[in-house]
């Protein structure tokens, strides 16, 4: 009885239905339904016979191997609108009858290679809604031949797997909307026969690369398949690139331009195709001639201007299109860089800019300087030492012979960090083509070159390092007698000279705080002047306006109302009256004594009223003497 008992307690087990879910037993489908049960993970007593699993709307993080294991009958499996973030490899490996997967409105940032194996029968895959960047170019290899719909929208897409969509022959709808795929390959669904539906909504496409799926589209009824699609909402640039979709005349949809700027914010369907048109390259600047020594980096330069964008390639001197090496490097802007140089380069590089409207050329000389190769330089121990290179010159200058006529090289006007080089015109037996100066010191062991021109025969030093030792050398170049032939090299004389010593920042500090002293110095010895000088004439005002100014009258005259004017009366000269006791700040006659100076001014202004009213006014001042004096006003 045992064993029967067992089977049976198994049995049991293996129906029992997972405590939160509700299962289903319809004819011999079981489905087993948890959705909307607030599960942190995949229920692990699942019946393992389900056909349908609904996990939806719950709290699951993650997915593993055993969740799904042994479920080799499960057909539909939901798991939309969870929190999944990570998906194991081969979670879903048992799943070999699975039809439909939904993992929409998760979290997945990227989908492994091995994220998917297992389902080799996959017919539907939703992943839309998620935080997707990146698919693995295998991610979908196992079920290629079987998918019928792919959904990847609503997700950070800036490519996905080109080559495994393209793969997918039973295809029929293919949704990309709403991610940032700015370029679609060429050719990229030439395979996909059966596809009907193909959304690319919202996404940066600013150009479409012809393909002949999007012609089905132009005649539904000869085309066995139309094709329905969809491409608005990207900043499409009408120009002759998408000329070829332009004359698919679809009316019924509502693209619109973005650039150039005189098309910007039509409908693409109504400009007309005339207006679709390109510009063609035009080199806007370029290296002409560049000149570099044998064993340096040669950047050589070139920008193109066109609609669209010229695509740039460069052609060396043997005739040859120039590609990424381990010496060159050919970059998409325009700019072609040689890292290490030598004499097999020099020539006749040419830059070629192409687009749809035809291309532009432009050539650049290279020409490599080369370095002498005679003499090797080195001391006992095998390493140059920092200051062998004037001994490096002058080996390398034996047999060849030195000019005798040219006088020696000096250095002069030497500062911390610069040097004044100089040398004789001399009469060379030999054209010189340019000067080339190599020089270095006690604290680096780099050798630094100068080329001269021929025409200069003095050259400033710049960037030397302070209080070090310098050996400099003067060499003369002078052009190849054939072109398989090296530049040939005169010595023309060596110097030893030594940088001063850096200022002290003590010093430098000194002499500022000394300026700074000064400068407060001199101010506050010009606020002391203009301050005497203000108060002095201050003092001299005060004593201006007490002394006494007498008031001067001439051709007085009355106003009367209407009749004659009266005779103006002459009045003798009268002598200086005696100076007051004591000074009046205001003085209104020639009488001896004043009056305080409210009193005065009030009896002014009283004075002046009745004048103005016509009447001449007679007061007298009352002094100290006790004399009186009139005073006339005229008003005009």
């Amino acid at each position: 009885m045992a064993p029967p008992l067992l089977l049976l307690l198994l049995a049991s087990g293996a129906a029992a239905c997972p405590l939160p879910c509700v299962c289903q037993n319809l004819s011999e489908s079981l489905s087993t339904l948890c959705a909307h049960r607030g599960l942190l993970f995949v229920p692990p007593n699942v019946d393992r016979r389900t056909v349908e699993l609904r996990l939806a709307d719950n709290f699951i993080q993650a997915l593993g191997p055993p969740d799904f294991r042994n479920m080799t009958g499960l057909v539909d499996l939901t798991l939309s609108r969870n929190a999944i973030t990570r998906i194991g490899a081969r979670a879903f490996g048992d799943l070999e009858s699975l039809r439909s997967l939904h993992l929409d409105g998760n979290r997945l940032v990227e989908l492994g290679t091995g994220s998917l194996r297992g389902p080799v029968n996959l017919q539907h895959l939703i992943l839309s809604g998620n935080q997707l960047g990146r698919i693995a170019p295998g991610a979908f290899d196992d079920f290629l031949d079987s998918l019928e719909d792919l959904d990847l929208s609503y997700n950070n897409l800036r490519q996905v797997p080109w080559a495994g969509i393209g793969a997918m022959p039973a295809l029929h709808t293919l949704n990309l909307d709403h991610n940032l795929i700015d370029a679609l390959p060429p050719g990229a669904f030439a395979q996909l026969s059966q596809l009907s539906r193909l959304d690319l909504t919202s996404n940066r496409l600013a150009t479409l690369a012809p393909d002949p799926l999007f012609s089905r589209g132009r005649d539904a009824e000869a085309s066995p398949a139309p094709l329905v699609l969809s491409f608005s909402g990207n900043p499409l640039h009408c120009n002759c690139e998408l000329l070829w979709l332009r004359r698919l005349a679809r009316p019924d949809d509502l693209e619109t331009c973005a650039s150039p700027p005189g098309l910007a914010g039509r409908y693409f369907w109504a400009v007309p195709e005339g207006e679709f048109s390109c510009e063609p390259p035009l080199i806007a600047r370029h290296t002409q001639r560049l000149w570099v020594l044998e064993g340096q980096r040669a950047t050589l330069r070139c920008r193109a201007l066109g609609d669209p964008a010229p695509t740039m390639h460069w052609v060396g001197p043997d005739d040859r299109l120039v590609g990424n090496s381990s010496r060159a490097r050919a970059f998409p802007n325009g700019t072609l860089e040689i890292g290490v140089t030598n004499a097999g380069d020099a020539g006749g590089y040419t830059c070629i800019a192409t687009n749809p409207a035809g291309e532009a050329t432009a050539r650049v000389e290279l020409r490599v300087l080369a370095l002498p190769h005679g003499g090797n330089g080195s001391t006992e121990g095998g390493r140059p030492g920092p200051s062998d290179i004037a001994a490096s010159a002058r080996t390398a200058a034996e047999g060849e012979g030195t000019l005798e006529s040219e006088p020696g090289v000096q250095v002069t006007e030497v500062t911390a960090t610069s040097g004044l080089v100089s040398w004789g015109p001399g009469r060379p037996a030999d054209p010189v083509w340019m000067f080339q100066i190599q020089y270095n010191s006690s604290e680096d062991e780099t050798l630094m070159y100068r080329i001269v021109p021929a025409s200069s025969h003095h050259f400033l030093l710049k960037h030397l390092v302070p209080g070090a030792d310098y050996d400099l050398c003067l060499l003369a170049l002078s052009p190849a007698a054939g072109p398989s032939d090296l530049t040939a090299t005169k010595l023309l004389g060596c110097a030893h000279f030594s940088t001063l010593p850096a200022t002290p920042l003590c010093h430098a500090l000194q002499a500022h705080v000394l300026g700074g002293t000064l400068t407060v110095a001199v101010g506050g010895v010009l606020v002391a002047a203009l301050l005497v000088f203000t108060v002095a004439l201050l003092v001299r005002g005060r004593g201006a306006g007490n002394g006494r100014l007498p008031l001067k009258l001439s051709h007085v005259q009355s106003q009367t109302n209407g009749g004659p004017s009266p005779t103006p009366k002459t009045h003798p000269p009268r002598s200086p009256p005696p100076r007051p006791q004591r000074s009046c700040s205001l003085d209104l006659g020639d009488s001896g004594g004043c009056y305080g100076y409210a009193r005065r001014l009030g009896g002014a202004w009283a004075r002046r009223s009745h004048s103005v009213h016509g009447g001449l006014l007679g007061a007298g001042c009352r002094g100290a003497g006790g004399s009186a004096e009139r005073l006339e006003e005229s008003v005009v």
